[in-house]
Formats: C-alpha cells, structure tokens, sequence
C-alpha cells in the first residue's frame, strides 16, 4: 500500500462518481429466480448488504465467501454475480469454475473473471494506484444497489447526494480528522459498528484501518455487538466509531455509558459521544451507505508509520 497514492484515490472520489454512467447496465437482466452474489473482502461484505436488500424486497438471493466449500445449489436460470475488483480473486475464479453456470462479472479491470464471464458489468472506478480497494468498494455497492432499484422499480441511487457528502468530509477534513484521530487510534485498536443494514461499513471501515496502516481494527454488528464486542469494554481501552442509525444504539450505549468507552458518532447525534461527526444528507440511509467508510479511510491514509 503506497500511503500517498491512497490518500490521492480518496481525493478523486468526487470525480470517478461524476464519470460513473449507470445506465443500462443492468439491463440485460430481465429477472432472475434466484441471485447467488460471489466474492472476497470487500467484494464479499458489498454483496452482503445488497443480498439482504433483495431478500427483503421478496427476491431470492445469497452472498457467499467465494471460498466456501458448500456454495449453493444453482440452476442455468440462477443469475450468478463473482465480484472482483481485479478480476483476479483466486478464490472466486475457483468458484465460478466449480459452479459450472454462466455468470456475470462485476469487475474495475480485465482479468481473468472477465475472460470466463458471459458479461461483465465494470465498476469504473478507475485505477487505484495506492493499492487499496477503495473507490471500487463504493462503486460495487453503487452498482449492486442500482440492479435492486432495476429488479424492484426503487429509487435511484443517490449519487449526487453521496458526492456532495464525500466533497464535504474531504474539505472539513482538517477541521475533524486529528481528533477522531486522538479519539479512535487506541492502544487496544479500534472498533467499528454499524447496522445490519450498513454492516459493509463496519466491515470495510475496519479492514482500511488494518490494510493500511495495519492497525488493530474490527467490525461488528450494532444488536450483535452487546452478545459478542461488549466485554472488551470492562477490560481493555475500548475505542469505538459508531455509525448510527440501528434501533439497537440506545442498548449499545448504555454498556459505554457504564464502561466509560470511548464513543464517536457518525452521521447523528449521541449525547455521550465524545465527538459526533455530521456529513451532508446523514438523514439518507443510502448515502450513509456509501458515503461513511470515507472517514476511517482518510484515517487510514494519514495514519501511516504508527501500525
């Protein structure tokens, strides 16, 4: 990872969204029984949140670890998605292989997934010269989150919206940064927690956080968080970012209170919080989606030389 190549792949967001051109691309699909969506990493928890959207809206769909070794049952007719922003995953080119079915690939650059894919869906994210899957993990879920609109008849996805909070936090950066900076870079790591809705937040916030700088961080689940993070609290120098939004905050948050953990918000207001951090449309649960990880990124980016 090249620290300031990543820093400048942060920058350029704004204007890969710009460029982004979403339409028709989902349209050689004309409805699906069932969605298997493969993948790895970052791939893997984009899939996750979009696989749930589908379900919810009455649709048949996985997300599966395109190394698992029981991958589902599929059919000629089952629309199988591998997500690779290289197009080189090993792990999901084995998948698709032992599938054995057309597939599609959701892929930023030629690679060998695209050389077996029936189609292939580009992100456009461009290159990302600092190594890091940053902007093709924001323009995965924008375009996973534009074949639920295609499949449902939902809104658009709101790209204008996201460039308008991702301008903001890269220009107020100075302003908030070296404080969530002190707040959230602990000797015991940091923990990252988000509704079940937007767990590709936590995920991916956490994953920048080791990748770059390699730094202690993990993800969890905002309700799960009380079964299985909560005891770190009593024990350790619990830094957490929170982002908001789940109807499990308030039991979450009584555990900090009692602990004396260290809490920053994202994207609402939390009374105890030690910071809260607000961007342009944080009433958008969609842009929060693809706006929030931008915060431990550029945490990530500047971090560099302490892990």
């Amino acid at each position: 990872m090249s620290p300031e190549w990543f820093l400048a792949d942060l920058q350029e967001k704004p204007d890969r969204l710009r460029a982004l051109d979403l339409d028709g691309c989902w349209d050689f699909v004309t409805g699906a029984p069932a969605i298997l969506l493969l993948g790895m990493g970052s791939s893997h928890y984009a899939d996750q949140v979009v696989a749930a959207r589908l379900r919810a809206a009455g649709i048949t769909a996985v997300a599966e670890l395109a190394s698992s070794d029981m991958l589902p049952r599929v059919t000629a007719e089952t629309l199988v998605i591998a997500v690779s922003a290289s197009a080189g995953s090993v792990e999901t080119l084995d998948a698709v292989r032992r599938l054995g079915v057309p597939f599609v690939a959701l892929a930023n650059n030629p690679g060998p997934l695209t050389g077996l894919a029936a189609r292939t869906v580009w992100m456009q994210a461009g290159e990302e010269r600092g190594g890091v899957a940053c902007r093709s993990f924001q323009h995965t879920l924008i375009l996973l989150l534009d074949l639920v609109r295609h499949l449902t008849g939902g809104t658009a996805v709101p790209v204008s919206a996201t460039i308008e909070a991702v301008e903001h936090l890269l220009k107020t950066e100075d302003q908030w940064r070296p404080r969530l900076d002190e707040l959230l870079l602990g000797p015991a790591g940091t923990h990252v927690v988000a509704p079940a809705h937007r767990i590709s937040s936590a995920l991916q916030s956490a994953l920048m956080l080791r990748e770059g700088p390699r730094l202690q961080a993990v993800g969890c689940e905002s309700g799960d968080w009380s079964h299985v993070d909560v005891y770190l609290t009593k024990t350790t120098d619990y830094r957490m970012l929170l982002l908001a939004g789940s109807r499990w905050d308030d039991q979450l948050l009584d555990w900090t209170r009692q602990r004396g953990s260290t809490v920053v918000a994202l994207g609402h207001e939390i009374p105890d919080a030690a910071y809260t951090l607000r961007h342009p449309h944080d009433d958008n649960d969609d842009v929060r989606l693809l706006t929030e990880t931008l915060v431990a990124e550029l945490l990530a980016a500047r971090a560099r030389g302490r892990g």
